[in-house]
């Protein structure tokens, strides 16, 4: 992900991999990344890579409670990947928690601003349209 970016801030394009979420794999096909004026990477994990940090201008760490969390995820692996409530539930348990709380949870820490509420903070998303918009302008 790293030369990815790193690719994409220098202006040319990457061949970004698939996963197949369904059987836990990652797929042989990629797609093309073209690089853009922003470039928006987001993920669970991002803020772990230091290296991947310092290429951000701006880090955003979008926060949403357990529960909402986990209802997100079964909603998602029922209809999506075609598994059992159980399953979700025990991978949930067995995986997810205990390495949100070890990895995700503290790499909030490096990030720029924190939005609670995800999605359904206005005030939060009205400051960062604002934000990109002031440094897009900038670029112009």
């Amino acid at each position: 992900m790293v030369q990815h970016v790193g690719d994409l801030k220098a202006g040319r394009a990457a061949q970004v991999p698939t996963y197949d979420f369904a059987r836990y794999c990652r797929l042989a096909a990629t797609e093309t990344a073209e690089p853009r004026p922003a470039i928006i990477v987001e993920g669970i994990l991002i803020f772990v890579d230091a290296a991947l940090r310092r290429m951000m201008d701006v880090k955003v760490f979008v926060d949403a409670d357990a529960d909402t969390r986990l209802i997100r995820r079964l909603q998602r692996d029922m209809a999506e990947r075609g598994r059992t409530v159980q399953s979700v539930i025990d991978q949930y348990m067995s995986t997810v928690k205990p390495m949100h709380l070890e990895f995700v949870e503290p790499s909030k820490r490096y990030a720029d601003i924190i939005v609670p509420q995800g999605g359904h903070n206005a005030v939060a998303i009205d400051m960062l349209l604002t934000l990109i918009r002031s440094m897009s302008a900038k670029t112009a």
